[in-house]
């Protein structure tokens, strides 16, 4: 934390003295932690996912809808010991498990957590949630210890990383993640009753009007990884506030979706999650309240 290159912002500030990018303190801070029922059927699965939402993000969308934790940084500081306590109490509630949201600026953190709750028989699968604008290294620190990776692909185009994340060569980092993520984790894992237990699902939000972009991001990840991976091609995009940029500030048209599915089928795909229409709508975002911290 002294000279902070988590993430490709690489702001190699010292983080108890001073905020880089992503303006997260040296201390862990979170805003909810509960059994939440709206991620992907194999990871929500029949209890709910154990999620974790960490405040503050080193990608800072401009659409992020998450933005109350993301940007307005609501959440309550925790120390490593009772964060390696609300994993073992969500295990307790029911969790399938262990599900870390927007994780990367405090993983060295969150890795000795994770030792710490394993430690005290903590016994169910380890997701990270992220972005995956991340360093190849931090995602190195996580072999053994993360059991699934849920990352996002949000951008092939870097003009439009820059426009929306201001995140620079998004694709190459995000890629470059995501291949390491794979490494660890290798081809999905469920057992007898569709829970993922291990592997891989990456997520694409379809933003509106960015058709071709899309249809680049699933012909990657199909070209590099067949069907060893999930697809989740997500229509969900939901505008919260008014934005700058007015093709934002409307929802993905159906039309649009339907043709990035129709244009997945054609290339082979067959393991991917799809959303229907009732998908868009804020009632998927959190009530952000220090629940379970």
């Amino acid at each position: 934390m002294n000279k902070c290159n988590l993430c490709p912002r690489n702001c190699q500030v010292d983080r108890i003295t001073k905020l880089g990018y992503c303006k997260a303190p040296n201390k862990l801070v979170v805003a909810k932690a509960y059994l939440h029922k709206w991620e992907e059927p194999c990871i929500s699965n029949k209890k709910g996912s154990g999620t974790v939402f960490f405040s503050f993000c080193n990608l800072r969308c401009i659409y992020c809808q998450n933005y109350e934790i993301s940007t307005k940084h609501f959440g309550k500081r925790i120390s490593i010991n009772r964060l390696s306590q609300i994993f073992l109490e969500l295990e307790q509630l029911g969790a399938d498990n262990i599900n870390l949201v927007t994780p990367t600026h405090y993983v060295d953190k969150i890795v000795k957590a994770i030792k710490i709750a394993k430690k005290n028989n903590l016994k169910i699968p380890i997701v990270y949630n992220s972005s995956a604008y991340e360093n190849v290294n931090t995602i190195k620190k996580l072999n053994n210890l993360v059991d699934i990776y849920l990352p996002d692909l949000k951008y092939y185009d870097n003009e439009l990383a820059i426009k929306y994340s201001n995140a620079k060569d998004y694709f190459y980092y995000a890629t470059n993640a995501i291949e390491t993520m794979y490494k660890q984790v290798g081809k999905c894992i469920f057992d007898k009753d569709g829970k993922m237990l291990k592997g891989m699902i990456v997520r694409h939000l379809m933003l509106p009007t960015h058709l071709e972009d899309s249809k680049k991001i699933i012909k990657y990840l199909y070209d590099k990884y067949k069907d060893n991976i999930y697809i989740s091609i997500m229509r969900q995009y939901t505008p919260i506030r008014k934005l700058k940029y007015q093709e934002l500030n409307q929802t993905v048209a159906s039309d649009e979706y339907n043709q990035l599915v129709n244009y997945a089928y054609d290339l082979g795909i067959r393991n991917a999650y799809i959303q229907e229409e009732d998908a868009i709508s804020d009632s998927f975002i959190p009530n952000f309240d220090n629940e379970g911290i």
